[in-house]
């Protein structure tokens, strides 16, 4: 079993290690979620295309659908 540390100490460990966080920049910041959204929806209109290819190949097949 672990060894129990006081409250002191441990907030003391907490703040030593959050003061080792390294935070993103605002461009940095700005910059990845531009590629995120950008991301999103090349991937949306990847699997929108997808998706009509085989509905378009399932109707052929199967001669329904008008």
């Amino acid at each position: 079993m672990a060894e129990r540390t006081n409250p002191f100490t441990f907030l003391q460990q907490v703040r030593t290690e959050a003061s080792k966080v390294v935070w993103p920049s605002r461009r940095e910041t700005a910059i990845s979620t531009v590629m995120v959204l950008v991301m999103a929806i090349l991937a949306s209109l990847f699997f929108l295309v997808a998706d009509q290819v085989m509905s378009f190949g399932v109707s052929y097949l199967l001669g329904v659908g008008g």
